[in-house]
This record gives structure tokens, C-alpha cells and sequence, in this order.
């Protein structure tokens, strides 16, 4: 390799290609799509939400109030977050989410500055409702970007966080009934004669089971962008267990000049593909947040099809772009993806498109 030409400035990777580490099927194979109907802001500033129920629409009410008022998208993805996190019925982001095997809840977070291209993430860290608060003081008063476990515990306590039992009565119960019905082979649950057959009250079906997150981008009125993603993670995990929500570039990626992208869904699929960072690369190449969406979705069926004939994905991503579009796309449920958004034309839920594989 000739030295003296060898270098290239970031925009320029962005154009061409962000090198092997996705591969070239990943940036050059995908087939252009029909674009999906798209919702500008005219560059003004938007917030958005994995979430689609009460608290979220609350919680983009309180977030769009800070940019409105002129904040920063950093405070408005705080705000939006912690307003789900201490929410006592999500049972999958911070207070009364749903716990490990060992019945404990640990909480995962990350937050992503555009401005000035920093981050935190707290993971695994215990009896704090606000991780999300926890991760942006990882960001600005360390030179670290993550802490796990006891140490992010401990920093939370540094700062003053006050330290509660996640749990709600729902989340106890449910890891209770869970860790009866979880196994024929133990001890737990009723002695068989005392069991009643099929009763729906103790299906283990009906069990809470799932991968529960949320993400909540922003662009403000100065252009800035933040992410924020946070989460209790897989329901019954072994404990220690980390998915993708902590870690930048899976979960949650933000680039000022282009866009921010976040995930939900199975995180060690996010992780081997590096979701995040591959839905904002494609953007920068000029797709919209739609088409980066479902290209990443297309990306991980491939490579899992490739060896799993039956592989069925579980994933959803959200993206926003600096002009203010958005997009959405999963596959693995039979429900269209939604989010809620709010901008100058309201506070709204928004379709995005449940992928079909092309193969």
C-alpha cells in the first residue's frame, strides 16, 4: 500500500464503506427500497421513543418541553428516559423490571453525546431506578466509558443516588411463579396433587417473558444530537448476563453529523452485528432512517439464515437523521414496529415497517 494516499478523511470512509468489519454484503449487496413515508421536521428539533404507551407519550411531553425551550437533546433523552425508568409497570426498564434467575434486578444503560462525540454506560448495576443518569455521569466526570456491576454501584452512591428495591409486587411475583413453573425437576411450587390442571392463572405461558428497552433519540434546535438506551434486560438472564444496551456501537450509536440509531430486541444478535453503529453508517451513505433500519434487519437474517434455515429475528430499531426523519423496522413479531415521536407537528405514534426477508 502506497502510505502517502493511503489516508482518508470520515466523511470519506462514510461514503465509502466502514471497511471489513461489516463486510461488503453488509454496505454494497442491500437492494434499494421504495422509500417509506417520511416525516421531516425542517430541521427542527424531534424527539422519539421506542415506547409507545402512556409513559412514554408523557414522557416525550416532559423531553419536548426541554427543546422546545431551547435545551440541549442531552437533557431531553435524560428526561424522556428516567420518566420511563421509574415507571413501576414497565416491567422492562428500571423500577420493577423483571429480574435475573437469581431474582435480582440489574439495570443497563448507555447515553451518547453527538455534540461531543463522548459516552457512558452503567451495566448490571443494581438498586438505582435512573441508570441513564448514572451512564451520563460516567460521561462527563470520568474518562471512562463503562462501569459494571459493584463499581457502577459504588460511583452511583459517589453522587448521591439513592439506593431502593427495584422491585414492584408485580416483579416479585413474577419471578416467583416463574421460578415454580420454571422446572418439573426442583423443589418449588405446590406438591403435584395439589396442583390444578391447566389453570390459566399458572400457565407458565402467561409468565412475563421478554427483552423489554427503550431508546430515546433527539436532535435540539443547535442541530445536536443525543441517544440515550436503557434497560432491565433478558427476563430470567443468568445473572451477569450484559445485552447490547450498554454497549455504544450495539445499542445505541450517535453521530452529529449524520443521525443516532438504538435497539430492542435479543442483544446478543445487536452485538455481533454492532446494530447501532451499522443503521447511522448506512445513513451517512445516504440512506434514510427507514431504509438503515430495515437494512440492518436484512443484515442480521443473513448471516444467522447462513446457518440457521429458521432463524426468525426478535429485533426493532429506531433512527433519527440531523434533517429530522425517522424510521423503524422489526421482524420478528406480528405487529408493525411504532414509536412516539413528537416534533412541530405534534406528539404522535408513527408506523415503521415489519421487514420481509429478500434473501
Amino acid at each position: 500500500m502506497n502510505r502517502k494516499n493511503s489516508k482518508i478523511d470520515r466523511r470519506s470512509f462514510v461514503r465509502h464503506g466502514v471497511g471489513a468489519g461489516v463486510g461488503a454484503w453488509a454496505l454494497d449487496r442491500i437492494p434499494k427500497k421504495e422509500m417509506v413515508s417520511q416525516n421531516k421536521s425542517a430541521g427542527s428539533p424531534i424527539i422519539i421513543t421506542s415506547h409507545t404507551n402512556d409513559t412514554a407519550a408523557d414522557a416525550m411531553q416532559q423531553a419536548w418541553s426541554i427543546l422546545t425551550d431551547g435545551g440541549s437533546a442531552l437533557d431531553a433523552v435524560e428526561r424522556g428516559a428516567n420518566v420511563i425508568e421509574v415507571d413501576p409497570n414497565d416491567s422492562g426498564v428500571g423500577y420493577g423490571g423483571l429480574p435475573n434467575e437469581e431474582g435480582v434486578i440489574q439495570l443497563d444503560s448507555s447515553i451518547m453525546d453527538g455534540k461531543t462525540y463522548n459516552a457512558g454506560a452503567v451495566a448490571a448495576i443494581e438498586n438505582v431506578k435512573t441508570p441513564c443518569s448514572v451512564a451520563r455521569l460516567v460521561m462527563e466526570r470520568t474518562d471512562h466509558v463503562i462501569l459494571v456491576g459493584q463499581g457502577a454501584l459504588d460511583f452511583a452512591r459517589s453522587y448521591g443516588f439513592e439506593e431502593v428495591d427495584l422491585h414492584t409486587e408485580r416483579s416479585r411475583n413474577a419471578f416467583l411463579r416463574w421460578r415454580e413453573e420454571h422446572s418439573d425437576r426442583d423443589d418449588y411450587g405446590p406438591p403435584d396433587h395439589l396442583v390444578t390442571p391447566n389453570q390459566d392463572e399458572d400457565d407458565y405461558d402467561s409468565i412475563p417473558f421478554h427483552y423489554g428497552t427503550t431508546n430515546v433519540l433527539a436532535v435540539d434546535s443547535n442541530g445536536d444530537i443525543s441517544g440515550i438506551t436503557t434497560t432491565s434486560g433478558l427476563s430470567w438472564k443468568i445473572n451477569g448476563r450484559i445485552g447490547d444496551s450498554p454497549i455504544i456501537g450495539a445499542g445505541l450509536y450517535v453521530d452529529n453529523d449524520i443521525g443516532a440509531a438504538g435497539a430492542t430486541g435479543r442483544g446478543e444478535d445487536v452485538i455481533k452485528c454492532c446494530g447501532s453503529f451499522y443503521i447511522v453508517m448506512r445513513m451517512g451513505q445516504g440512506r434514510s432512517p427507514q431504509e438503515a433500519c430495515e437494512d440492518a434487519i436484512e443484515f442480521i437474517v443473513h448471516k444467522y439464515r447462513n446457518v440457521n434455515p429458521n432463524f426468525f429475528p426478535s429485533e426493532k430499531f429506531v433512527a433519527i437523521n440531523k434533517d429530522g426523519e425517522m424510521g423503524c423496522a422489526s421482524m420478528g413479531s406480528n405487529r408493525v414496529p411504532s414509536m412516539t415521536v413528537a416534533n412541530s407537528d405534534g406528539l404522535r405514534i408513527e408506523e415503521g415497517v415489519r421487514t420481509q426477508y429478500t434473501g
